[in-house]
């Protein structure tokens, strides 16, 4: 289904300007920190591996006279892997839905293989697109210009603008920017609402990142977390969370859970914390680990996991 489709209209006849910004780019280069920063709150879980936003997830920044309804995907990059496809797939999609494109590159990184990715995605695009160069605190000032030069020649970008995502430096000149760009419309979604994730799928994630951060190279991209059961108990203030750490091999079980559960209390421990930041109560977390070999691979279970 496509990403327009999904969205509810509200019944005000309002008009303002509004529409949907996908945010693309190669993996790691800091996506998902932007969009957590425009919205002012986490609702995209960061690590520094890369290939760490696996789905599409909507975040949506409201004002008086816009509200810009962002993508934000996996990171564009080649790979044989089903998962990897998929997740490419996502992304790639997004490029014809929306009223604008954010397509982000790293400063601090080679540029070859992030001109290879613009090239290969954004060659025949007629939408506007913005070129964001992130991470311009890692970079000496006076090397932007010549990278600005040459981002100039490879495509037809609307506007190039150097930010620090992680700062928050630059930001509010990309919203003016796309305030500029969107067509009028109606207000998609409430003003308080800054994502249309459920926050099953919110806390999923952030027990994913903690698996990112507290594990090996080697765990991350054979794990999945799916929440089995969500109870709210109004009268003591607490919400029971049981969640499942899908892996898919025996000797990976060891690792996530570590000797004595010592990594597994670790990761729920970490995991809890913002939880409860999310929820606004205490939060009690049981975590289990379940081997499902090949998930990754499985056309099956990557349709039942979301994919």
């Amino acid at each position: 289904m496509a990403v327009v489709s999904a969205i509810m209209q509200s019944s005000v006849e309002e008009k303002i300007r509004s529409g949907m910004v996908t945010i693309v780019g190669p993996p790691n280069v800091g996506k998902s920190t932007l969009v957590n920063a425009l919205l002012g709150q986490k609702i995209s879980i960061v690590s520094a591996k890369p290939q760490t936003t696996r789905n599409r997830i909507l975040g949506i920044v409201s004002g008086p006279d816009h509200q810009i309804v962002f993508i934000d995907t996996p990171g564009l990059h080649t790979s044989s892997a089903l998962l990897n496809q998929e997740m490419i797939r996502l992304a790639a999609e997004t490029l014809t839905e929306v009223d604008v494109i954010v397509f982000m590159v790293d400063a601090a990184a080679p540029r070859p293989a992030q001109d290879k990715i613009a090239r290969d995605y954004l060659t025949g695009t007629t939408i506007p697109t913005i070129l964001l160069i992130n991470k311009v605190d890692k970079v000496d000032k006076a090397r932007l210009l010549p990278v600005i030069a040459a981002y100039e020649k490879l495509h037809d970008f609307t506007a190039i603008i150097p930010i620090s995502a992680l700062r928050n430096d630059g930001c509010d000149r990309l919203l003016s920017t796309l305030v500029d760009l969107l067509p009028l419309g109606p207000r998609y979604y409430p003003d308080d609402i800054p994502t249309d994730a459920s926050e099953r799928f919110i806390v999923e994630e952030i027990v994913r990142e903690k698996v990112f951060k507290l594990t090996g190279q080697e765990i991350p991209y054979s794990t999945a977390v799916v929440v089995e059961s969500f109870k709210e108990n109004e009268k003591k203030g607490i919400v029971t969370i049981h969640a499942t750490i899908i892996i898919e091999k025996k000797s990976q079980k060891g690792i996530v859970i570590g000797k004595g559960g010592a990594k597994l209390k670790q990761i729920g421990e970490a995991a809890r914390g913002d939880i409860e930041e999310l929820l606004g109560c205490r939060v009690l977390l049981k975590l289990w680990v379940k081997i499902k070999k090949n998930w990754t691979k499985d056309p099956r279970m990557l349709k039942e996991l979301g994919f």
